[in-house]
């Protein structure tokens, strides 16, 4: 079962549930996509519907921070969990050594994807490959085609795309022919996370939906705009979701006055 909020309609699944549900997608053979939707991603698909018809065709959708599972509670069906990528990465990442699946990277900064691969391979992880590109447009098939050529030649079972939204999501839904039964993921900053590139926010403040004050401390050149102006609209996409969901009140025919 799915809730929607806005736009975008997100998986009721715990961790365990996810993993297990990704590991269906690699069995099926059939490929896959799966995105892991938060605030910003929400109010963008309010206004892109490139993004908007990525996430209709994606295979798993999972909530990736607290606001989007409170958000989900006053609608009826609350989410049970915040299943960010850089949460799911390090599980799935065993799971894959466990099961022998090989795993492609691709994107991030310059060195980030390589020294992961380290860190995966060391975790017992076949990576079947690493690549960086510079994508300007990922609904491009001119671009994207050289780097699909790489990943099909590895035949992973897994693909990582660690581009940012919404650039990664975009690129997955444009490939998803040419990826056949490779499971794709937009994983974000999630290779930042491991390698110690960029450091994650404390336990405590991404359990109390604070990760996004932590994250602007550390770069708010970067992030004031998205944080302070975009991110605040997601407060009434998400009352609208909310007077959508009431049950329509029937108003009955007034009875007669009495004579």
């Amino acid at each position: 079962m799915r809730v929607r909020i806005g736009e975008i309609e997100i998986d009721r699944v715990s961790s365990a549930q996810a993993l297990e549900a990704i590991e269906e997608l690699v069995r099926r053979g059939q490929g896959g996509s799966i995105f892991t939707p938060n605030v910003d991603h929400v109010v963008l698909a309010e206004e892109h519907a490139a993004f908007r018809r990525a996430y209709a065709a994606a295979s798993l959708c999972l909530a990736d921070g607290m606001p989007i599972v409170w958000g989900s509670r006053p609608l009826g069906r609350p989410l049970p969990e915040k299943i960010s990528g850089s949460d799911l990465i390090i599980p799935l990442m065993k799971r894959a050594a466990e099961r022998g699946l090989r795993v492609f990277l691709l994107g991030a900064g310059p060195g980030v994807a390589e020294k992961a691969a380290g860190i995966f391979r060391g975790m017992g992880v076949e990576v079947a490959g690493v690549d960086a590109p510079a994508i300007a447009d990922p609904l491009s098939a001119q671009e994207r085609a050289p780097v699909l050529a790489k990943i099909r030649r590895s035949a992973p079972h897994l693909l990582l795309v660690a581009f940012g939204a919404p650039k990664q999501e975009l690129f997955i839904h444009a490939a998803r022919r040419e990826l056949g039964p490779t499971v794709a993921l937009g994983i974000g900053g999630s290779l930042d996370f491991v390698t110690g590139a960029v450091q994650r926010a404390p336990h405590w403040m991404s359990e109390r939906g604070l990760e996004w004050l932590y994250r602007l401390y550390k770069e708010p050149r970067r992030l004031w705009r998205r944080y302070l102006l975009r991110d605040p609209k997601f407060a009434l996409i998400l009352f609208r979701t909310w007077l959508r969901s009431r049950p329509a009140v029937r108003l009955l025919p007034r009875a007669p006055a009495p004579s």
